[in-house]
């Protein structure tokens, strides 16, 4: 007995040992730091963001396609009804949510790269704007992270003025993702949406329109500034019908987020491109970013660098309904001449070298 109470006694101290050892070894491990778990939350952001704009909207028609073959077939009967009721709405004011673009995950998606708003004229609420966004790059980040989230302040910058972005209509096609982008003030890049936000929402709008569209994101590349605006003059006859004076924004740092295999023009991997991009409204751009474990892999997401979208001089537009084509020339040449101005007084400011030159093609 005497031997068994001495082999408990000496296993009691041997487990209360190991457990000491085991607490002094956790204890020793460093915990993560406040600026540790600050990026992680801004990584976890930004992945949310891609994979919400590359599979949201995929995922969610295979899914309701999927549901209609199970017992759970009357949801996605329903909600095809409610698509086919709700169809013009995105081209009607959509269902924008205040409390959605207050997020503060939009915050943490600021602080990744970091994004930045600079204000160079005050805009008045008395006018309606077409904002022009420059460039494209791969995902617009710089467009959507100051024109929806509101995280880098255009609210209190410009008081009065209410933004909205426009995106490929094909995307409100979509299902789930179509309630996603109204509900964040995304509408479709036509003229009924545009000028419905122009003419039946009062004014203090600023529309902004990523004009250079999927053709500039084929020749995104680091150390390029080209953009497609040459052609490009639907937006200032939208500007002149309603009256809505137009404003450049040119966002440094957007074309350095990834790097892509860019096809020389006449190639026939360009080609492919030019033809998916007619058919289908946006161009299959091969790319690549950092990887989710470490900067120096490779994988979707950006790579953290500075973004600072500069929002430059409104120019003046009258209102005329049915404006000529010389009138449209005209103030689509004062809005070149804005933009190049907008780049050239800020361009060393923000990354880049007084040799370097804005390109439009």
């Amino acid at each position: 007995m005497k031997t068994i109470i001495a082999a408990c006694s000496q296993n009691l101290s041997g487990s209360r040992a190991s457990i000491q050892t085991a607490l002094r070894t956790l204890l020793a491990v460093p915990w993560p730091s406040q600026r540790d778990i600050g990026s992680a939350l801004q990584l976890l952001a930004v992945l949310q963001w891609v994979l919400s704009f590359l599979l949201l909207g995929t995922v969610s028609l295979l899914l309701l396609i999927y549901l209609l073959f199970t017992s759970l077939w009357l949801i996605p009967v329903l909600y095809l009804a409610w698509i086919i009721f709700d169809w013009d709405t995105p081209e009607k004011g959509g269902r924008r949510l205040s409390c959605l673009r207050r997020w503060t995950v939009w915050k943490h998606f600021r602080d990744y790269f970091p994004v930045k708003l600079v204000k160079t004229h005050d805009l008045s609420p008395s006018h309606n704007y077409i904002i022009g966004s420059h460039p494209h790059g791969i995902l617009c980040v710089g467009a959507f992270c100051n024109f929806i989230t509101g995280s880098t302040g255009f609210e209190e910058l410009f008081p009065g003025i209410r933004s909205f972005l426009t995106t490929l209509a094909g995307n409100f096609r979509l299902p789930v993702f179509r309630e996603y982008l109204m509900s964040g003030g995304l509408f479709p890049v036509t003229r009924r949406a545009i000028g419905y936000l122009l003419s039946q929402k009062g004014t203090g709008n600023a529309v902004a329109i990523v004009i250079g569209g999927a053709a500039e994101s084929l020749s995104c590349r680091p150390g390029v500034t080209t953009l497609i605006l040459k052609n490009r003059k639907g937006f200032v006859r939208m500007a002149l019908r309603h009256g809505a004076f137009l404003v450049p924004s040119f966002s440094f740092g957007e074309n350095d987020l990834f790097r892509q295999v860019v096809f020389e023009e006449g190639s026939w991997m360009r080609s492919i491109q030019r033809r998916f991009q007619k058919m289908m409204g946006f161009a299959p751009c091969l790319f690549y970013g950092r990887g989710l474990t470490s900067c120096r892999s490779r994988g979707f997401l950006p790579y953290a660098r500075p973004i600072t979208t500069v929002v430059g001089e409104p120019v003046a537009v009258p209102k005329v309904e049915n404006p000529s084509w010389e009138l449209v020339d005209r103030y689509h040449e004062l809005y070149i001449n804005a933009l190049l101005k907008l780049f050239n007084e800020n361009k060393t400011k923000y990354g880049l070298s007084e040799s370097d030159e804005l390109l439009i093609l």
